[in-house]
């Protein structure tokens, strides 16, 4: 795979501050059932790195520590972490809000029949990957049958509730372009989704986020191998927004990776591209305390141009309307 950190560095992107910080995002592990051709992660069912029992431990004191409001649980497929029930549960127990980064194709997986359920009777804000309404569209980025089985998937969530009126159990979808182009307007995307998987199949759900396609890892690599990395660069960077800088996810999260260490975002932990402390060394999560991190720089390089896109990009979607 190409590696295309040298081309990010060095960079010209604002530096940034950080704000209170609300959420931990922890990465349980970079196993997953699928290969998607746009994963930032380069996840795959060979990956073996995965969370250990003591470092999710750790998640849970950090959580504790630091009041963090919400866990932002993502991989690979984090439910395949064999500790992900414990440490849903365990947050739950602590009052945290939880959310779940899902590939919806897990939920349909011979070993996993209760876990939608579990989902459900935890109250975990589901963030589903469904990276277009059309078949052919999700099977050429995902893989073969993967539309259908998401579908599945999906109306197994809406059966138990999820993304229905009146309903707590929110069910919210993730949009990320077919190739080397910004991500159209959230609020009309999340029309045509809402328009076409209920006419067409019966499935509702709360809202669709819209996510930029990073420059880096799998993506990244195929930019590199087709000769158009520059070119989507350039796209980026001319559709930068000053406005977006504001409201960009690394100013209030932190990202944790499978072993415990520290990053600004989800991306820099794919760049290997740590926060690390005024000796120059990668910060844990042992380590963590608040007055530290405040203290502490927000990694930069041209993949955040991606971020600060357009509409904006972050794990909650758009940043404008």
């Amino acid at each position: 795979m190409l590696d295309t950190l040298e081309k990010l560095l060095p960079s010209d992107f604002p530096a940034l501050s950080r704000q209170k910080l609300e959420t931990l995002q922890v990465n349980l592990g970079y196993q997953c059932n699928q290969q998607c051709l746009h994963c930032h992660v380069n996840a795959g069912p060979n990956r073996k790195e995965v969370m250990s029992r003591d470092t999710v431990n750790s998640v849970l004191s950090a959580v504790k520590k630091l009041k963090v409001k919400t866990l932002d649980l993502t991989g690979g497929a984090p439910e395949l972490n064999p500790h992900f029930r414990y440490l849903v549960q365990q947050a739950r127990d602590l009052s945290v809000h939880v959310m779940d980064r899902c590939n919806l194709t897990i939920l349909t997986e011979p070993d996993q029949e209760n876990l939608a359920r579990f989902l459900a009777i935890n109250n975990v804000e589901m963030i589903a990957s469904l990276p277009c309404y059309t078949e052919d569209n999700v099977d050429s980025q995902r893989g073969k049958g993967v539309y259908q089985k998401s579908l599945q998937g999906l109306k197994i969530l809406n059966d138990l509730g999820y993304g229905q009126a009146g309903s707590s159990l929110q069910l919210n979808l993730v949009y990320n372009p077919g190739g080397a182009f910004l991500p159209p307007s959230q609020q009309d995307l999340e029309r045509d989704y809402k328009e076409k998987l209920f006419n067409e199949h019966g499935i509702v759900f709360n809202a669709l986020y819209t996510i930029t396609n990073m420059p880096i890892k799998r993506f990244g690599s195929t930019l590199l191998s087709k000769g158009t990395f520059d070119e989507y660069m350039s796209l980026l960077k001319s559709a930068y927004q000053k406005t977006n800088l504001t409201t960009v996810m690394c100013r209030s999260m932190v990202s944790v990776d499978w072993q415990g260490y520290l990053y600004d975002c989800d991306f820099n932990q794919m760049l290997n591209l740590p926060i690390t402390d005024t000796q120059n060394r990668k910060l844990k999560l042992e380590r963590l305390d608040v007055d530290t991190l405040d203290s502490l720089k927000i990694y930069i390089a041209d993949h955040c141009y991606g971020c600060t896109a357009g509409q904006g990009s972050s794990c909650g979607g758009a940043l404008l309307d």
